[in-house]
């Protein structure tokens, strides 16, 4: 089914908007791998699996699932349910076990979209599923553009790397600066 989906919704994706990609022939060909990015548009999880060769499994918000057709539908693309605002250990474990499989994951660290131009503060989940993951590789995407109908969205992949954790324990204040430190790197990619 993933297949078929990526396919079908190249061709709608190309045909919608104009997209320029920058670094995508840098993104590990295996491994287990979360790329994440910012969120702008309902649109950024349909391009960003149409230019990562591998299936992205993507957290997505629970209010979607509720739907049961949608929700079917969801599940089929590999996408998986998490409760925003809360330590949703459920996502947490199948995000770990996604890794674990030597998948991707792909998350919005901001958790909500945002269309501002400005990036909001990161959610600790990057950081906590970095810590939990130690062998993971991170790789940072921006996404600019304003998603009118054939106007261009910029994707630019960052250099995939694998950050350094330490024996420490991780509180709520450590896992949130590590947030933080992780995100900048979109920050800079959005600005180059």
């Amino acid at each position: 089914m993933y297949s078929i989906f990526r396919f079908t919704c190249n061709i709608i994706v190309h045909l919608v908007f104009k997209i320029q990609v920058e670094g995508a022939e840098k993104f590990p060909k295996d491994g287990p791998v979360i790329v994440y990015s910012n969120h702008k548009n309902n649109w950024d999880p349909f391009i960003i699996a149409c230019h990562v060769k591998r299936p992205v499994h993507f957290m997505a918000k629970a209010e979607l699932f509720k739907n049961p057709v949608l929700a079917f539908f969801l599940r089929q693309i590999n996408a998986f349910p998490v409760n925003r605002g809360t330590a949703d250990r459920k996502a947490i474990k199948k995000a770990l076990q996604v890794l674990e499989e030597n998948k991707v994951l792909g998350i919005f660290p901001e958790g909500t979209r945002n269309d501002s131009g400005h990036l909001l503060d990161p959610e600790p989940g990057i950081a906590l599923l970095t810590v939990k993951s130690n062998d993971t590789t991170l790789v940072p995407l921006a996404i600019k553009g304003n998603y009118k109908p054939f106007s261009r969205i910029d994707l630019i992949f960052g250099e995939p790397n694998r950050p350094t954790i330490g024996e420490e324990k991780y509180n709520s204040q450590k896992l949130k600066e590590l947030s933080i430190e992780i995100f900048s790197e979109v920050h800079r990619l959005m600005f180059l």
